[in-house]
């Protein structure tokens, strides 16, 4: 005669990633202190604080493997940072920024209907692969 065993585990859901605060930004001139972050972080996710499509990025990114690094926009350095990011731009500036943005490799990538566009083309992961945002 046989039976079946159940067995239940709990997983903590909580990543590395989100345990960690979002970056700060020190105010710098001339868009300083953004050029930095984004030159620094392989993978960086630039957005409105508490806004949900920031929020979908970084789990996307995170379910991949990419722990991105985030920087939450409070609404009275808006306009400053997005002027900030369109003068790093993918071709020297000119660039209209939306958020969220989502920055590879330094370099603008663009938002969620990029990263969701190229997830699905199956295009996202060597990218990451190439800027050392995934190892594998």
């Amino acid at each position: 005669m046989q039976g079946t065993i159940s067995c239940t585990r709990n997983y903590n859901m909580n990543t590395v990633g989100e345990s960690l605060p979002p970056l700060t930004l020190k105010t710098q001139e001339n868009g300083e202190s953004v050029r930095t972050l984004v030159e620094e972080n392989a993978v960086i996710v630039i957005g409105r604080r508490g806004c949900c499509m920031c929020l979908v990025v970084k789990r996307l990114l995170l379910g991949l493997g990419v722990n991105p690094a985030v920087l939450e926009i409070d609404e009275e350095r808006e306009e400053e940072v997005l002027s900030d990011l369109e003068k790093i731009g993918v071709h020297g500036g000119g660039e209209t920024v939306k958020l969220p943005a989502v920055y590879v490799g330094g370099r603008l990538f663009g938002g969620l209907d990029r990263v969701m566009a190229t997830l699905i083309s199956g295009e996202l992961v060597p990218i990451l692969k190439e800027v050392g945002a995934l190892w594998l």
